[in-house]
């Protein structure tokens, strides 16, 4: 059974930084492709940012690029999102995504964590 736990969630204030970690389990982590997503309250869920661990590929979204970072430790089994420079906007539930097989995308992951909140005051 494939599981992905979400921790590192939190308050902070704005300027502020948090580390998100999602831990895999029940697959072969090298095979994945994976991504972190969040939902603000009455906003559609957004793509954040997402790695091809085998190919070696990333993408960011604009929104996020240059204050956002997406790693991982492949034998932790473990995807982080390091959020510096947080901002009120950047409040919501992030969950954390994977797909088996190569190819960083914004949608169409079958694997899904249960989300952890980040609220970000001004």
């Amino acid at each position: 059974q494939v599981q992905l736990v979400e921790s590192g969630g939190g308050s902070v204030q704005a300027g502020g930084s948090l580390r998100l970690s999602c831990v895999v389990s029940g697959i072969t982590f090298s095979t994945l492709t994976m991504a972190w997503f969040r939902q603000a309250p009455g906003k559609e869920r957004e793509f954040v940012a997402g790695t091809d661990w085998s190919g070696g590929s990333a993408l960011v979204s604009d929104s996020v690029k240059h204050r956002f970072t997406i790693s991982g430790v492949n034998s932790a089994n473990t995807m982080y999102l390091q959020m510096d420079s947080l901002e009120p906007e950047d409040t919501a539930v992030y969950y954390c995504a994977a797909v088996a097989g190569r190819g960083v995308r914004r949608n169409g992951y079958d694997y899904w964590g249960q989300g952890t909140q980040v609220t970000v005051s001004s």
